[in-house]
C-alpha cells in the first residue's frame, strides 16, 4: 500500500480542508481529486493555465523546491494577488517531508 499523507487547503474564509493523499500526487492532483472548488487546474497540470495558484504557508515555503523559472512566468499571470508565498499546486510534488503541508487558496483563479 502507498504511503500516505494529509495536507491542508484554507479557504479563503478559514474553513479548512484536510486531504489525505497519496505520497508522489501533485497537490493540485490532491485537491481536485478531493473536490476542493477553489483549484480549477483547467491545464490538468501540465503549468499552462495558473488556474492551481496557492498561497503556501510560511511555516512549509522554506521545505518546498524553490520554483522553476517557467513556474516563476506562470506566475505572474495569476488571476489573485501574486505574493511571495505563491505557488501552482500542480508543480508541488508530495512527499512524506510534506506530511502537514498548509496552502491558503486565494480569492479567485480566474
Amino acid at each position: 500500500m502507498a504511503a500516505t499523507i494529509t495536507v491542508y487547503l484554507v479557504e479563503p474564509s478559514g474553513e479548512r480542508h484536510a486531504v489525505r493523499t497519496g505520497v508522489g500526487q501533485s497537490l493540485m492532483r490532491a485537491a481536485v481529486d478531493a473536490g476542493i472548488d477553489g483549484i480549477k487546474a483547467d491545464c490538468g497540470g501540465v503549468m499552462s493555465c495558473a488556474t492551481c495558484h496557492v498561497y503556501c504557508d510560511l511555516a512549509w515555503i522554506a521545505r518546498l523546491p524553490a520554483p522553476s523559472t517557467d513556474e516563476h512566468a506562470m506566475l505572474d499571470m495569476t488571476a489573485a494577488l501574486r505574493l511571495p508565498t505563491s505557488r501552482l499546486s500542480c508543480q508541488i510534488a508530495l512527499g512524506a517531508d510534506l506530511d502537514g503541508l498548509t496552502v491558503v487558496l486565494p480569492e479567485t483563479q480566474y
